[in-house]
């Protein structure tokens, strides 16, 4: 299966921007629609975006809507999230995975990259 690593994650102030991104193992990465996921201290798991395989079609989680933008580049094998006016709910470790719908497609996670947003 394909290994994902996230990175790009830090601290950032409330209102800053940050960019993550994640990079595949192989080229199979193409092959599926790709999203973002958060998990905050104390919270489960949760939807932040999709995009997919084929174009350009993205959605995201109402929370985010307006503030995060999330891409791709199959050539590179990977996959970005450009985060502005971030806010300290936005705190979490940031996952990327093949998605089907707003679900992670084979249920299976990286490490994650931390973003911190201070006050």
């Amino acid at each position: 299966q394909v290994q994902l690593v996230e990175s790009g994650g830090g601290l950032v102030q409330v209102g800053g921007s940050l960019t993550l991104s994640c990079t595949a193992s192989n080229s199979t990465f193409g092959n599926y629609p790709m999203g973002w996921f958060r998990q905050a201290p104390g919270k489960g798991r949760e939807f932040v975006a999709i995009i997919a395989d084929i174009g350009s079609s993205t959605h995201y989680a109402y929370s985010v809507k307006g503030r995060f933008t999330i891409s791709r580049d199959n050539a590179k094998n990977t996959l970005y999230l450009r985060m502005t006016s971030l806010k300290p709910e936005d705190t979490a470790v940031y996952y990327c995975a093949p998605t089907m719908g707003e679900q992670n497609r084979f249920g299976t996670w990286g490490q994650g990259t931390q973003v911190t947003v201070s006050s």
